[in-house]
C-alpha cells in the first residue's frame, strides 16, 4: 500500500481557521456502516446515536506552550518541545538546525539557556536547559503550538484545548474531543452514557509526516499514555456487558487499542505506544465507534481512520473514506484541527 493512495486535494478555503461557537454547534457527518447511510447534522446531535450500555473514552491530555521563539546571534530560532525525558532535558524539533549542533550551548535569555545533548533519528534534537525555575521560564517563553495550516486565527489559546483537558503534555490538541461543551458531556451523563478519559500526550506519532513512498515503511514516533486501573476495570465491565466503547479522537483510539489484552481485557497500565494502525495490517480489538475530524492527506490519522472502516466490514475503505471526504467538501464540511466531525460506527 503506497502513501499516495491516501491523497486528496483540498482547496484552502475548506482549512478551519476558527473554530465553531458554541463548540458543539460544529457540524457532525455521520457514517452507517452497516447500510452506508451518511447523515449530516449538528455536534450536539451526537447523543442520539449514543445509549445507556456505551462509553465515551476521551483523551484528557492538555497542550502545552511548546513552541519557544528567540533571537541568537541574529537569527530568529525556533525550539518546538515534544516530550519531557527527564528533569530539564527535553526532546525537541528546532530551526535552524546548523545552530543546534550536538554539544552547543545557546543563550536565549539571561534566565535561560540550553545545551545540545543529541541529535535524535528523526533530526531533533535532546536538549538540556539550564537556568533557574525552568519550568516556570519555559511557561512564560512559550506559546501554544497551533497547526502551521491555522494562519489567520482570531481563536484564543483556550479554544485550542478541550474542556476537559487536566494533564500537561500534549504539543497538540486531540482535537476531536474539541466539540464537546460541559453542558453536552452533562447531558450524556445524563442519559446514562459512561465517560472514562485515558491520557496520550501527543508528539510526533500523531502528527508527524509520512514521508516513506510505502505506507510500511514509516516509523511511528513513541507516545507516551496511562490508563488508570478504575478505567480499565470500568471499559471491562462495559465491554462485559455488550456496550459499546467509542473512541473520542485517534488518540484515544491509539491507548485503548494498545492496552486491551483479548485474554486480559484492559489493565492498569503507563508507557510509550507507538502502533502504527493501516489498512490490511491492524486487526482491531476494541473500539467499536468512532469520533474523529477531517485529516490531513497522505497522515497516519487517514490510514487509522481508513483502518477503522475495513473493521467494520468496508469494501475498499480507503477508496470510500476519500469519498466521504468527497462528500464533506460538496457540503461544505470545514477540515482539520478547527473543522467539523465525523462519526463512524
Amino acid at each position: 500500500m503506497r502513501t499516495s493512495d491516501f491523497d486528496y486535494y483540498l482547496p484552502e478555503k475548506f482549512i478551519a481557521q476558527n473554530p465553531a461557537t458554541p463548540r458543539d454547534s460544529s457540524r457532525l457527518m455521520v457514517f452507517d456502516t452497516k447500510n452506508g447511510k451518511v447523515s449530516h447534522l449538528k455536534f450536539r446531535d451526537v447523543k442520539k446515536f449514543l445509549t445507556n450500555k456505551d462509553c465515551l473514552v476521551l483523551n484528557e491530555s492538555k497542550v502545552i506552550p511548546a513552541r519557544i521563539l528567540f533571537e541568537y546571534n541574529g537569527k530568529e530560532c525556533e525550539i518546538f518541545i515534544l516530550k519531557k525525558i527527564e528533569n530539564n532535558v527535553f526532546e525537541c524539533l528546532v530551526r535552524p538546525g546548523k545552530i543546534f549542533k550536538l554539544g552547543e550551548k545557546i543563550i536565549i535569555n539571561k534566565s535561560i539557556s540550553v545545551y545540545v545533548k543529541d541529535i535524535t533519528e528523526f533530526g531533533g534534537r535532546i536538549v538540556e536547559f539550564s537556568g533557574k525555575n525552568v519550568d516556570s521560564e519555559i511557561k512564560k517563553l512559550g506559546h501554544l503550538p497551533l497547526p502551521p495550516y491555522i494562519k489567520n486565527t482570531s481563536t484564543k489559546d483556550v479554544r485550542y484545548q478541550t474542556v476537559y483537558a487536566s494533564q500537561e503534555g500534549s504539543v497538540a490538541a486531540p482535537t476531536a474531543g474539541l466539540h464537546f461543551t460541559n453542558k453536552l458531556l452533562a447531558d450524556l451523563k445524563d442519559n446514562g452514557v459512561d465517560i472514562e478519559k485515558v491520557i496520550l500526550h501527543v508528539g510526533l506519532g500523531t502528527f508527524m509526516p509520512v514521508k516513506t513512498d510505502l505506507v510500511k515503511d514509516h516509523s511511528m514516533h513513541s507516545e507516551f499514555f496511562t490508563i488508570s486501573g478504575k478505567t480499565a476495570d470500568n471499559l471491562n465491565a462495559i465491554k462485559k456487558n455488550g456496550g459499546r466503547l467509542i473512541a473520542v479522537g485517534t488518540t484515544s483510539v491509539r491507548v485503548i487499542e494498545t492496552t486491551y489484552d483479548k485474554n486480559k481485557g484492559f489493565t492498569s497500565q503507563s508507557g510509550d505506544t507507538n502502533i502504527f494502525i493501516y489498512p490490511g495490517n491492524y486487526h482491531w480489538k476494541a473500539v467499536d465507534a468512532l469520533i474523529t475530524n477531517f485529516h490531513l492527506p497522505k497522515s497516519t490519522l487517514l490510514m487509522l481512520v481508513s483502518s477503522f472502516l475495513e473493521h467494520k466490514g468496508v469494501k475498499d475503505p480507503v477508496k470510500k473514506l476519500l469519498e466521504l471526504y468527497e462528500i464533506a467538501k460538496a457540503n461544505n464540511y470545514r477540515f482539520y484541527s478547527f473543522g467539523d466531525a465525523m462519526f463512524i460506527y
